[in-house]
């Protein structure tokens, strides 16, 4: 069925049906029911190309899902403790706005070449990318294609400085949330807390970072260089580093981790090695992923409200269609106390 059948079906012309489907007011009533009630009887979608000619847009947002660091892992997105639920919660909005979602994953620093791609060939109308990790240079290239973009975790900073428009930042209020746990840990007795940090060349891991030394030197507390583990966000290798720790026989009271996945790896390590998780260490950890609450004890942890971050990043696109400026959203944590934290 093409836009011509439903014309001829009406008993109108085609451009007719062109200002029924795009919403024009120069329409009389009675023909503007007939057509769309030609198009819903006869299921007619109309063709992406036709829109993007006609200037309305695509109804699609480009969500572009970032994994350059875990290169061993063929599964890395899917196996992701954060990015599966976004992505969820992306759809989910989305389609609840009347929005499509296409989704990519980037691997490699060549694979950003998919975003500058959907832009030039107007497959989307904005698009969210999740997951960046300082490539303000190649951020700053997609936006002089000039349609909106959301960004998950970006520097406020790098945001303000940049001249361009349609920029929209989504951010936890990562500092915040962890200057709240280690507070929580210090209210416990806790003096010699350790940390297993994240990349420092995401925003979420150096403010997190920067909330642990901070909120320890505040309270009058020493860093212990033995005790800060760099664990990239990542389980095996969080699991390697707590490892590294037993071996040495000098281990804190409690372990601030800036993520739950190396959370839950610091919690096996020390099982597996006879410690015990909160009798012998105390542990919190950050994002309060779906397993985090079935762990044994259930895990303490700085819970992040992916849904609405997800709402902020679509309606960001949608706001900057027909606007030229930045957003900043800032979203709240939430600390979740659960059982693998106690008084020392």
């Amino acid at each position: 069925m093409k836009s011509e059948d439903i014309a001829r079906l009406c008993g109108v012309s085609r451009s007719t049906v062109s200002r029924v489907i795009n919403n024009y007011p120069n329409v009389p009533q009675e023909t503007r029911e007939k057509v769309l009630a030609a198009i819903e009887k006869y299921n007619y979608q109309p063709h992406i190309s036709a829109r993007v000619l006609a200037g309305k847009g695509t109804n699609t947002i480009g969500l572009f899902v970032i994994s350059t660091a875990d290169t061993l892992n063929k599964n890395r997105i899917f196996q992701n403790s954060f990015f599966s639920p976004f992505i969820n919660a992306v759809v989910d909005y989305a389609n609840s706005r009347e929005y499509y979602v296409l989704v990519h994953t980037i691997y490699e620093k060549k694979d950003y070449n998919k975003i500058k791609e959907v832009f030039l060939q107007k497959r989307v109308d904005g698009c969210i990318i999740l997951g960046t990790e300082n490539e303000t240079e190649i951020i700053n290239e997609i936006q002089v294609k000039g349609l909106p973009i959301s960004i998950i975790d970006y520097d406020e900073e790098n945001a303000e400085k940049n001249t361009k428009y349609k920029l929209n930042v989504v951010n936890s209020m990562d500092y915040e949330g962890s200057k709240e746990a280690l507070r929580y840990l210090i209210s416990l007795g806790h003096k010699k807390i350790g940390i297993i940090t994240g990349r420092m060349n995401t925003f979420s891991g150096r403010q997190r970072y920067k909330a642990y030394r901070e909120t320890l030197l505040e309270n009058g507390l020493q860093i212990d260089e033995r005790f800060v583990l760099n664990g990239k966000f990542l389980k095996h290798i969080a699991y390697r580093e707590v490892e590294k720790l037993i071996e040495n026989k000098v281990l804190p009271s409690a372990i601030f981790a800036c993520n739950d996945d190396m959370a839950i790896a610091a919690m096996e390590a020390f099982h597996n090695n006879g410690i015990s998780v909160p009798q012998d260490i105390s542990i919190i950890g950050f994002d309060d992923i779906p397993f985090a609450s079935m762990t044994k004890p259930p895990l303490t942890t700085v819970a992040i409200p992916i849904y609405e971050m997800a709402q902020k990043a679509v309606e960001g696109i949608i706001d900057l269609e027909e606007r030229n400026y930045k957003l900043v959203n800032r979203i709240p944590t939430n600390l979740k106390i659960r059982g693998t934290c106690r008084e020392y």
